[in-house]
């Protein structure tokens, strides 16, 4: 049996009327669909924000074991440490990308929290946005990434990984320094590597990754747990 059209509703009859209509009117308090949606999308989000987390213990904890095996012998091969970078590196792409859709319900979630509950809990303070609703129902019906892979790498540096990439940098400087028996640059080759190579490309890697952390933008992720200063508002 096909569909019937729009067309063929009659307004008039109770049982035809659009569905949702009036369901979102400023008037009406944040229950019953409204209560629903938005624990709907509170557990999204969850969801998403427990797989951050899996990919960041993963990230922990072999960093830690790389560390400690890389200290436990003298013996043991400096570019260890370099390894476990490039590990990081592959982990923060992958969260990067997890936090690209986390930000999907993560919007939503405080597009509900600004426009709903913030002003039915105090009206006078006006809404957050006047095109809240528009905007939300267009994301329903054709949901986007809202931020750059660029950007979702920028947050999970400044979060995450640079301090743990600091770490391991630090830790590889130490192991072909104070542990190695021939002077700098050669103690950092690798095979037929010169050490001056390896070098270079260490602290180029990780000059572009502080780059991408700390160079000016605008914030497109919507309101985070930060300081203001970092975020500046997406133009209209």
């Amino acid at each position: 049996m096909s569909r019937s059209s729009s067309k063929d509703i009659d307004p008039a009859d109770p049982e035809q009327r659009e569905v949702g209509q009036g369901l979102l009117d400023e008037e009406m308090g944040p229950s019953g669909s409204m209560a629903h949606l938005y624990r709907g999308e509170i557990h999204r989000m969850r969801f998403w924000r427990e797989r951050l987390d899996r990919t960041t213990n993963w990230a922990i904890i072999v960093i830690a074991a790389i560390l400690t095996w890389s200290f436990s012998s003298p013996t043991n091969p400096h570019y260890v440490l370099l390894l476990g970078g490039g590990i990081l590196i592959t982990l923060l792409v992958f969260e990067a990308r997890r936090y690209r859709g986390y930000d999907i319900w993560r919007s939503r979630m405080r597009t509900l929290q600004k426009n709903v509950f913030a002003y039915g809990l105090d009206p006078s303070q006006g809404l957050e946005d006047q095109n809240w609703r528009a905007e939300l129902s267009s994301d329903y019906r054709q949901p986007q990434l809202k931020i750059t892979m660029e950007e979702a790498i920028a947050h999970r540096l400044r979060r995450v990984y640079l301090p743990l990439l600091t770490i391991v940098l630090g830790a590889w400087v130490i192991r072909i320094t104070a542990y190695a028996d021939i002077p700098v640059p050669a103690s950092a080759a690798i095979g037929d590597a010169p050490g001056f190579l390896v070098i270079a490309i260490v602290v180029i890697s990780f000059g572009a990754l502080l780059f991408i952390a700390v160079r000016p933008r605008t914030w497109y992720a919507e309101t985070e747990l930060k300081d203001e200063d970092l975020r500046e508002r997406q133009d209209s």
